[in-house]
């Protein structure tokens, strides 16, 4: 009988691993204030700003506005990023990077949120930017690399403080000069009550299926 070559795991080479640590530092916001070469390496510099004026930073979205109006166009203003990045995945998939990503992020998401490895570029860049990380997540879905419950639950981590490196710097800046607690011990407490969130739901996701098996 012939080998079943879908339950065979492919291999990783060392392209798997460079695509893998491009793709992690260009979503990690590492090199998004650099200067010189070196911004092409960041996500929010590839995609670029539109309409940006002067020092004031208002751009075709407006300065100043609110409602539904302002709400459309912010939400506008995500489409191509988020186009771009549809690209992007596509490529560093071809390259290999989840497989290596799985290796990597397998030992420390399963124990900590019960998701699977292959999550983890997604969680890195939910760092810095939600819009990126729900459409990797919804792709890991699509090929059936991660399940329901476990989406549920990667989701209610990234939902609760959402983009937390992002938000806290630019939200949260005029609270930050007069925070008793410095920037980094503020990131991670933010982090640990999302993990700690997510668990939640992990629990409950596993009592209520339980309760569902032992009804039927």
């Amino acid at each position: 009988m012939p080998e079943n070559t879908l339950l065979t795991k492919p291999r990783v080479t060392v392209k798997n691993w460079i695509a893998l640590i491009f793709l992690v530092v260009i979503l990690s916001g590492i090199f998004q204030r650099s200067t010189g070469p070196l911004q092409v390496l960041d996500f929010t510099n590839l995609s670029g700003k539109f309409g940006v004026i002067g020092d004031t930073g208002a751009n075709f979205i407006g300065k100043g506005g609110s409602g539904a109006k302002d709400g459309f166009m912010a939400g506008l203003n995500l489409i191509p990023a988020v186009m771009f990045f549809c690209g992007l995945l596509n490529v560093f998939q071809e390259l290999g990077a989840f497989e290596a990503a799985s290796i990597v992020f397998n030992p420390i998401l399963k124990p900590l949120m019960g998701i699977p490895g292959t999550a983890g570029v997604a969680f890195i860049s939910s760092f810095t930017g939600s819009d990126v990380a729900a459409v990797m997540t919804r792709e890991l879905v699509d090929n059936g690399e991660m399940t329901d419950e476990e989406r549920t639950i990667f989701t209610s981590y990234q939902y609760a403080g959402s983009a937390v490196i992002n938000n806290t710097i630019t939200g949260g800046a005029p609270l930050l000069a007069i925070s008793p607690i410095a920037l980094g011990p503020i990131i991670v407490i933010q982090f640990v009550c999302k993990v700690i969130g997510a668990n939640i739901v992990r629990v409950v996701l596993k009592v209520s299926g339980k309760k569902h098996k032992e009804g039927k």
